[in-house]
């Protein structure tokens, strides 16, 4: 049996660290609010929301990507586990860049 490495989740949501609406991404599963770029732990695979764990996912860094893109490289609150993830540039409420800037200055972690 192949085990799905990504599920299309394209929903819209509260974000539970800083409390803004976030609308679905249009082209992708949305997975972090645009404004503090922080997530929950809710994914094994992305897009499955088959993780039992629901802790918040801080943002720590930001690696610069060869393809002109970011990763967001993320730490669990509750479990300390490592995530990473494709930042969004584009689409309706993009990340905001200045953050993923800011944050390419701690880069190296994950």
């Amino acid at each position: 049996m192949e085990i799905k490495r990504f599920s299309k989740n394209d929903e819209g949501f509260t974000c539970a660290h800083c409390g803004r609406e976030i609308p679905p991404l249009g082209y992708t599963s949305r997975d972090h609010c645009p404004y503090c770029l922080w997530s929950l732990h809710v994914d094994v695979n992305p897009g499955d929301r088959a993780s039992d764990c629901g802790g918040e996912l801080e943002p720590v860094s930001v690696l610069p990507d060869p393809k002109k893109e970011f990763i967001i490289v993320y730490r669990c609150k509750k479990c300390g586990a490592a995530r990473r993830c494709k930042a969004a540039l584009r689409g309706d409420a993009p990340d905001d860049r200045r953050l993923l800037i800011k944050l390419t200055a701690f880069g190296g972690e994950g």
